[in-house]
């Protein structure tokens, strides 16, 4: 597994990390619980090393779940990534969703982020955390009181690394002027590239890792998407219009102008779009989020592989010609 630098720190991670959105099972329709399990600990086998969770996946239920699985696990071989500032227990903040029955805010504020941190901590069954993200900007708090909270927290070892997630320049900036940020993790794949503009050459310039979510487009770029898929209730991508037949049959036919590609590297499509997320300019980590063993397994390859300037250069090409 290729291996990086994340940011300015010393810490190092696997080019392809794992995504536990989808193992808490809220906005996608529920969750096997032991598959999880057992998709977590067959990724670590593959040579992952970075974990990315969430308390706002599952309510806690993600961040249990990664839990089981790391425990007797050497823990200085693992890189744990969680979120705060996404909370369901109190109504201050900036209303961000109502799922299952509840409001989830956005709070920031140190006194939040303190109670956040040790439910984290407990539900993982660790005593630190490496990677601490804020989940979501919250505009009712000062980015300065909250960087100067997460600052605090990794003085006292609690945190190795501060990140963010859905942050624009602006507020990376905020964030600069009163401490070092470590990583920013936006949404970016194949058919999400807005970050070229501005956020990935930001980064690149400040050294702050890119670890990229959705890097296969909620399944999207795995090319295995038939345009007659059904998707349940509670599954965020029902109705999207993204996730439509007519959609999904425009999506796989550009991605079987990639089978020459494949077949170069020896990959199948999945691998194929998380090979390209790794080896774009300024990407640090590919998340790629799985729900069992078989999974984990399928989409390791993607992560040992690096494709040369001239093979980008013909996907842009064909990407190009298929919008």
């Amino acid at each position: 597994m290729i291996t990086r630098q994340l940011g300015q720190t010393a810490i190092m991670v696997s080019a392809l990390g794992l995504g536990t959105w989808a193992m808490g099972g809220t906005w996608w329709g529920g969750t096997d619980e032991a598959e999880a399990v057992a998709g977590i600990q067959r990724a670590l086998d593959e040579g992952v090393t970075l974990i990315d969770t969430a308390p706002a996946y599952g309510f806690g239920l993600a961040e249990e779940l990664v839990g089981q699985a790391i425990r007797g696990r050497e823990r200085s071989t693992l890189v744990i990534a969680t979120k705060v500032g996404l909370v369901w227990h109190t109504e201050e903040g900036h209303h961000h969703a109502h799922v299952d029955g509840r409001h989830i805010m956005r709070n920031l504020r140190p006194l939040m982020i303190r109670h956040e941190i040790e439910q984290s901590l407990r539900r993982l069954g660790t005593d630190y955390i490496d990677l601490y993200q804020t989940h979501w900007q919250d505009p009712t708090t000062p980015i300065a009181e909250t960087m100067g909270e997460l600052l605090r927290l990794r003085d006292e070892g609690k945190i190795r690394a501060i990140g963010v997630s859905n942050a624009s320049v602006a507020q990376m900036q905020e964030y600069l002027a009163v401490g070092r940020l470590d990583a920013c993790q936006p949404k970016y794949n194949m058919l999400d590239r807005d970050i070229e503009n501005d956020i990935l050459p930001f980064c690149r310039a400040q050294q702050i890792a890119v670890l990229s979510y959705s890097s296969l487009g909620m399944g999207l770029l795995s090319g295995s998407m038939s345009p007659d898929r059904q998707f349940p209730e509670g599954d965020v991508r029902r109705g999207n219009p993204r996730f439509s037949p007519e959609s999904i049959r425009r999506v796989n036919a550009m991605l079987a102008r990639f089978a020459p590609i494949r077949d170069r590297y020896r990959l199948d499509q999945a691998q194929l779009s998380i090979a390209w997320t790794i080896s774009r300019p300024g990407v640090t980590c590919a998340l790629v989020g799985v729900r069992n063993a078989q999974q984990a397994a399928a989409i390791a390859p993607g992560g040992r592989v690096m494709l040369n300037e001239d093979t980008l250069a013909e996907m842009d090409r064909i990407m190009a010609a298929s919008s």
